[in-house]
C-alpha cells in the first residue's frame, strides 16, 4: 500500500486547524484547489472521509478528529528531525511562522529585514492578530508580545524598550478643555475607548507612588484600531490612550499634547518567545541571536548617548 506524502499530512492538520480551506492554503502558500486537491487524494488513499463540507464551514468527522490526534504528534516528531538534520546546514533554510501583534510587527520589522538580508535562504509568515493564542497548537514556531503577557512556560528573548502608555489629546481639544491632573479628572472628558480582541473594553491603567488606578472613561467613540484612535485624537474627538511607540511622532510634531504623564511608569517591552521542550530549528535560533544583537547595539547606543549628555566630572580635562 502506498504511503501518504508529508504535504498531505500537513494539508489536513492545516484544514483541521483553520476548519477553512481559504485559510488553510493562505497559510501554506498554496492554491485552494491544490490544498483541496491533496486532502482528497489522502482521503481516497485511506478509504475515509475526515471533513464534512459544507458551503459555510469544514468540520472533521469522527474518523478525521481521530486521525488528527493520532498523526499531529508523529508529523511534529518529523519535523523536529528534518529541523536538527538541516540545522547543520552552514545556512539556515527554511519558514518561519509567527505570531504578533499588528504594533509589534511594525516594531521588529528592522530586524526582520535584517535577518532576510542576511539568510536569503530562509522566509518569514508573519500573522498579526490582537488575540494572543497558544503558538504551538496554532503551528508557529515563535510569537512576539510584551513581555507581561507571555506565557510563563515559554522562553522569553527581550527585544526593544520598555513600554509606557500615554494618554494624549489633540491642541485643539485643550483649547476647550482643561487637561486632567489625576487619572479621576477623565470621567469629566471624553476618552477614546480601546476594545480587545475578547470584545471587552479595555481599562486605562495607571500607577504613582503604590497607588494603581483603571479607568473606564466614557465616551461616544469605541475603536480597535490604534490608528484610527490616533486619527480620532488628532480630530479633537477626546483623549486617546495609547503607547509611546504608537505617539511619539506626534507629540514630536506637536500634533498631540501628553497629560498625567506622571502616572503612566514604564512596562516590561517586548519579547520574542518560543516553547522550550522541542528541538530550536536553525532559523529560529539565528533569528534569536539577531534579536539579541540588535538589543545589545540599541543598548550601546542608549549609553552612549547618556554619556554624552552627563557633564564631565569636576576638574576634569576637555
Amino acid at each position: 500500500m502506498k504511503t501518504s506524502g508529508l504535504s498531505e499530512l500537513e494539508a489536513v492538520l492545516a484544514v483541521a486547524r483553520h476548519r477553512n480551506f481559504r485559510a488553510a492554503a493562505n497559510a501554506m502558500s498554496v492554491s485552494t484547489s491544490a490544498l483541496s486537491h491533496a486532502v482528497a487524494a489522502l482521503e481516497a488513499r485511506i478509504g475515509v472521509k475526515l471533513f464534512n463540507r459544507t458551503t459555510r464551514s469544514v468540520a472533521l468527522t469522527e474518523a478525521g478528529a481521530q486521525f488528527v490526534d493520532s498523526v499531529a504528534p508523529a508529523l511534529s516528531t518529523i519535523r523536529d528531525a528534518l529541523d536538527q538534520a538541516g540545522s547543520f546546514r552552514d545556512t539556515p533554510s527554511g519558514t518561519l511562522r509567527i505570531n504578533t501583534s499588528a504594533g509589534a510587527a511594525r516594531q521588529v520589522m528592522p530586524v526582520f529585514v535584517a535577518f532576510l538580508k542576511r539568510y536569503p535562504e530562509m522566509k518569514l509568515d508573519i500573522v498579526t492578530e490582537g488575540r494572543l493564542i497558544d503558538i504551538v497548537v496554532e503551528g508557529f514556531d515563535a510569537g512576539i508580545r510584551l513581555a507581561e503577557i507571555v506565557p510563563q512556560d515559554m522562553i522569553a528573548v527581550p527585544f526593544g524598550d520598555r513600554q509606557r502608555f500615554a494618554v494624549v489629546g489633540s491642541p485643539a481639544y485643550f483649547s476647550q478643555h482643561k487637561p486632567p491632573r489625576s487619572p479621576g479628572d477623565l470621567n469629566a472628558h471624553p476618552c477614546i475607548r480601546s476594545r480587545m480582541p475578547s470584545g471587552s473594553i479595555y481599562q486605562w491603567e495607571f500607577e504613582r507612588h503604590g497607588e494603581t488606578v483603571r479607568i473606564d472613561g466614557g465616551g461616544a467613540l469605541t475603536l480597535d484600531n490604534p490608528e484610527l484612535m490616533l486619527e480620532a485624537a488628532r480630530a479633537g474627538l477626546g483623549l486617546a490612550y495609547l503607547t509611546e511607540w504608537n505617539v511619539d511622532a506626534d507629540l514630536a510634531a506637536g500634533t498631540l499634547v501628553r497629560v498625567l504623564e506622571d502616572w503612566t511608569p514604564p512596562l516590561d517591552g517586548l519579547c520574542l518567545y518560543y516553547p522550550g521542550r522541542r528541538h530550536v530549528p536553525a532559523g529560529l535560533r539565528a533569528l534569536v541571536e539577531m534579536i539579541r544583537e540588535y538589543a545589545d547595539a540599541k543598548r550601546g547606543r542608549a549609553s552612549d548617548k547618556r554619556k554624552r549628555r552627563s557633564p564631565p566630572a569636576h576638574g576634569s580635562r576637555r
